[in-house]
């Protein structure tokens, strides 16, 4: 695959099952035309029969159906555009947007009747974000700031834009849209609004959207249950001073707020995502912060129940091991995704908390689940397609194949598993990637961030340019990484560079001696986020590589803690409080040590890691005289390689190439 060639990659949403047996998803690609992403909803038979697109917008994505089954629901964004709500019939027909709002729509459920939308949008602050004509945004009042957490990347500023709840009246898609009175009919309407007193409003084209929240807090994940919607938002007393989220139930007709999840009455702090109604009961994810609400060090989601009127909150699954990442309501229980040794399994969720696996295509990682009935469909990333659709009954059955675009120029390369052993006997999980020929081939050993997180066996964009471009990767989970459970992720608390860093190299040496046509004479390193910290670790205790990228870092705990978005409770979570121990950790102080000729790559407005690590860690290279260069990319944040504009992420992977080209070129 080639970094122009991104734009035949296609990403699959959460698929929605209709009742007649059909599911439909949006498929979306980064189109370098509109240097933007592009997609539409896609119509998907589930016992046989091609896919075909039914809608031709510019974005449409995440669709559901209504409980009816009369009306698909999804997110529709024009060019340069937010997204609305619009409907479109089950049974085809002519989508109508049916809201307006400055921000855009973030989500929505439809009510049980299939008559009213429930929406999450952002509501922006009078003064900002466009709400008055002539103050652009670098003419805003100041902001005054009291809270710890007052700042979001890709978002900026939570407070001027909260996200609330508000209901919508959906009309009839088949009937007669309104029109916008001109002429003798204008003068009427403006004469009319004058005698009557009346604002004279322009007429609405959408119906109005009645809010239903307020408040500095946040809402999202509406479900909709009788004439209630529960939705996860923070809305306690400290919420400023912990990681806490709860589950809320809203009365549709009055507002009244009930909570579900109180502290007070389970006794565990939470985290929670994914609440899904089956009967009476609420399913739902949360993840144990433990007494204080800040303890999200290498946290698994459990699944949890409470009945919807309220009362006991009880868990079914064993955070320890399991650690579930979304959850799907079905006609006789509950379906989710279990992420375990680096790939998502589709389960079935028992009354008692058992779970049990269903089929999965070989060397497939479920990303997500629908049903209807007893028809589950999944949503899929194989070894060599980044998003397909699956049927999964006694069997998996792939049923589109959106990678044919990506095949027509470029074959894609399955990754192999490798699995090797550090000095202290632990086992570490990883994956190689060899490009044809004989070699032997430089080798680029990447390291993902999180540090919670993992690579897996499924397509990753990343890879499949470097092994096209005649690099063998290796690609590994170390101690630190999601999917092997909690004590496997919170061994490097207090301690990065350590084990991390033990278990990279290990792995790293055992691929060089079992794989073939990989030249250990020629490696090179590159990581992103904390992967862009093991990197610069690395390189200032290892000389061994011909070349490194560190990209987005996460590079000095101490001066994170204020600048990053997270950095009052990431950095002493995972790093300590003790400033002593902290600078312990830290590679930018040790960056008089590296020797490596580094490429140190960042995005301008990161506010995760943010650019401040960048400039300080490249010009500390610099002062010691490494031969260093960086790359800024404008108006990218922390999701440049997974989300910025195609052009900037086709940039990107040049950059990256000619890099190697220059310091670690595929023929010696």
């Amino acid at each position: 695959m080639l970094p122009d060639q991104l734009d035949r990659l296609y990403s699959v949403s959460h698929p929605a099952v209709h009742p007649d047996g059909w599911a439909v998803v949006s498929a979306t690609r980064p189109d370098f035309a509109a240097d933007a992403y592009v997609g539409q909803l896609w119509r998907v038979p589930l016992d046989g029969g091609a896919p075909r697109r039914i809608t031709r917008g510019f974005r449409d994505t995440a669709p559901k159906v209504s409980p009816d089954g009369r009306l698909v629901g999804f997110l529709r964004a024009a060019p340069g555009g937010v997204p609305q709500l619009a409907i479109v019939p089950a049974d085809g027909g002519e989508p109508l947007v049916v809201t307006d709002r400055k921000l855009g729509v973030r989500d929505f459920a439809f009510t049980e009747d299939s008559a009213r939308a429930v929406v999450t949008s952002a509501v922006p602050e009078e003064g900002r974000h466009g709400t008055v004509d002539g103050v652009p945004a670098p003419a805003e009042d100041p902001r005054h700031v009291t809270t710890l957490t007052f700042q979001s990347n890709g978002r900026g500023y939570p407070a001027d834009q909260r996200v609330h709840v508000f209901v919508v009246d959906l009309p009839d898609p088949l009937g007669e849209p309104p029109v916008t009175p001109v002429g003798r009919a204008a003068k009427a309407a403006k004469d009319a609004a004058k005698a009557s007193g009346v604002a004279d409003d322009e007429p609405r084209l959408v119906p109005e959207a009645r809010q239903l929240t307020s408040g500095d807090f946040d809402h999202a994940e509406p479900v909709v249950v009788g004439g209630s919607v529960v939705v996860v938002s923070a809305r306690h007393e400290h919420r400023d001073l912990d990681r806490r989220t709860d589950l809320y139930r809203i009365d549709l007709a009055s507002g009244d707020v009930t909570l579900l999840t109180d502290p007070a009455v389970t006794g565990t702090t939470l985290t929670v995502a994914s609440p899904v109604v089956v009967g009476d009961d609420l399913y739902f994810l949360g993840a144990d912060l433990g007494p204080d609400g800040t303890d999200f060090v290498a946290k698994n989601a459990a699944a949890y129940r409470v009945p919807v009127a309220g009362g006991p909150v009880v868990r079914l699954t064993d955070p320890a091991d399991d650690d579930l990442t979304q959850l799907a309501a079905v006609d006789d229980g509950v379906l989710g995704v279990l992420h375990t040794q680096g790939a998502g399994v589709p389960v079935r969720l028992a009354g008692d908390g058992a779970l049990t696996p269903l089929p999965v295509p070989e060397g497939a990682s479920v990303t997500a689940v629908g049903a209807a009935g007893d028809r589950v469909v999944a949503a899929v990333a194989t070894p060599v397609s980044p998003g397909e659709v699956a049927r999964l009954d006694s069997s998996a059955t792939v049923l589109t194949d959106f990678a044919a675009a990506l095949r027509e120029v470029s074959t894609p390369v399955p990754a192999r598993e490798l699995v090797s052993t550090s000095p202290d006997g632990q086992r570490v999980q990883g994956w190689v990637l060899v490009p044809e020929g004989e070699g032997p081939h430089p080798v680029l050993l990447t390291i993902h961030g999180g540090p919670y997180a993992a690579y897996g066996p499924a397509f990753f964009d990343e890879a499949q340019v470097y092994v096209a471009a005649g690099y063998a990767v290796v690609l590994c989970n170390p101690r630190g990484s999601d999917s092997y459970g909690e004590a496997f992720g919170r061994a490097i608390q207090g301690d990065f560079g350590n084990l991390d860093s033990v278990d990279v190299l290990a792995f790293l040496d055992h691929a060089l001696a079992t794989v073939p046509g990989l030249d250990a004479d020629r490696v090179g390193v590159m990581g992103g986020s904390y992967g862009g910290y093991l990197t610069a670790w690395l390189i200032a205790h290892e000389h061994r590589f011909a070349a490194a990228i560190v990209e987005r870092g996460y590079l000095d705990p101490r001066s994170f803690v204020g600048a990053s978005d997270i950095g009052w409770f990431f950095a002493p979570a995972y790093n300590t409080a003790d400033p002593a121990r902290m600078d312990a950790q830290s590679p930018l102080l040790l960056a008089g040590q590296v020797t490596t000729p580094t490429l140190v790559l960042h995005s301008e407005d990161d506010l995760r890691c943010p650019i401040s690590q960048a400039f300080r860690y490249y010009t500390e290279l610099k002062l010691a005289g490494v031969d260093a260069e960086l790359l800024v990319f404008p108006g990218e944040t922390h999701e440049l390689s997974r989300s910025g504009r195609p052009w900037h992420r086709r940039q990107r992977f040049e950059a990256i190439l000619d890099w190697w080209r220059r310091y670690l070129p595929v023929t010696a």
